[in-house]
């Protein structure tokens, strides 16, 4: 394979370091305003409430994916998304690996355990997108 592949550890510090970025963006995108809704006495029905926190991450990764294939603590580990075939991710593509991505991860991290046995090392949640993530020159 023409790209490298980087370790599981590297890929698994990049995503602690993304969990410091999700929880900046939610209390900017999600706190704050909850704080400002609440001084008004003005509530949102909790579905609502996680619905903003969905669509607002999915944002972030979407955007981050198809704009460098990379979000900043993938930048600062020298990580990249990309297609399987090697190309840039598909619009349809990177929401899909977003929403594959929440089970992965939630349902005891099987997909992030996935990597342990995947001959790539790649997450369960790549695997299912037809996405991989490889060392970023």
């Amino acid at each position: 394979m023409a790209n490298q592949l980087p370790g599981i550890r590297r890929r698994l510090v990049s995503l602690l370091y993304e969990g410091l970025v999700v929880f900046s963006i939610l209390l900017i995108g999600f706190l704050l305003p909850q704080i400002v809704l609440s001084g008004f006495g003005w509530t949102i029905n909790p579905r609502a409430l996680w619905i903003h926190i969905l669509v607002l991450l999915m944002i972030y990764f979407v955007w981050c994916w198809l704009n460098g294939g990379q979000t900043l603590p993938m930048k600062t580990w020298k990580l990249r998304i990309i297609n399987a075939d090697g190309s840039p991710l598909r619009p349809m593509q990177a929401v899909l690996r977003y929403l594959i991505a929440w089970p992965s991860i939630l349902l005891f991290g099987i997909g992030i355990f996935w990597a342990m046995f995947d001959k790539d090392q790649q997450f369960l949640h790549d695997r299912l997108a037809g996405t991989m993530i490889i060392a970023a020159s």
